[in-house]
């Protein structure tokens, strides 16, 4: 349905997608930069039936649900300062009266016990399922930004990483601690960062770097 979405999602082994394909659920998050303190999440969320599935002889993919939900996150606080849910495309006439009720995003962490106070606040009939599930998708992207909005603020500044100092390193330990195995208190990796080890130069620079030519150790050059 969309065939650049094969790339990411490959079909399984021993299914025609051209005959089997019944259902295509797409999520896709972007984050941006916006001053020195400000991150903006723009999420979507689109489910597609194949073509011809429910209406005879249609040759496009059907479009069954198109969710769009904006916020901005106030950097460090992490804590949402604007929300806004729109229902592009959805089954009922009815649905778009729950849009306005995301604005109570408002004041909430995306860190600290966000997903908990989502399902508590647009949980079932507070809300439209999938908005709802497009915001618990969203959180963990907000998270995953915040190093490539210090890698951004770092470059604008002229400096390095947001990472070269100890003091920084200590913090982006207290940041990850024990939310993945690599992370775990006690493990290798933290046990570095905390004696003052420089920060490890991520697989995917080396692997990019030596794609161009480049010499992985002289990074962030």
């Amino acid at each position: 349905m969309t065939p650049s979405f094969d790339a990411i999602t490959p079909h399984p082994e021993g299914v025609d997608p051209n005959e089997e394909l019944i259902h295509e659920r797409a999520y896709v998050v972007r984050a941006y930069c916006k001053g020195f303190d400000t991150l903006v999440l723009r999420g979507a969320v689109r489910d597609q039936k194949p073509a011809g599935l429910y209406i005879t002889d249609d040759p496009d993919p059907l479009t069954i649900h198109h969710m769009i939900v904006d916020l901005e996150i106030g950097v460090p606080s992490l804590e949402i300062t604007a929300a806004k849910a729109v229902l592009e495309i959805h089954p009922h006439s009815t649905c778009p009266r729950i849009e306005e009720h995301y604005g109570n995003l408002v004041g909430l962490s995306i860190a600290r016990g966000f997903t908990h106070r989502v399902r508590e606040l647009f949980g079932g009939p507070r809300g439209c399922t999938h908005t709802t599930a497009l915001l618990q998708a969203m959180a963990p992207v907000a998270v995953q930004s915040l190093w490539s909005f210090h890698m951004a603020q770092a470059r604008a500044a002229g400096h390095g990483t947001p990472f070269d100092t100890r003091e920084a390193r200590q913090g982006a330990v207290l940041a990850n601690l024990n939310t993945c195995h690599v992370w775990i208190e006690g493990g290798e990796h933290v046990e570095g960062l905390l004696h003052g080890q420089p920060m490890e130069v991520p697989l995917w620079v080396t692997k990019r770097s030596v794609e161009l030519g480049r010499d992985p150790s002289a990074w962030p050059g």
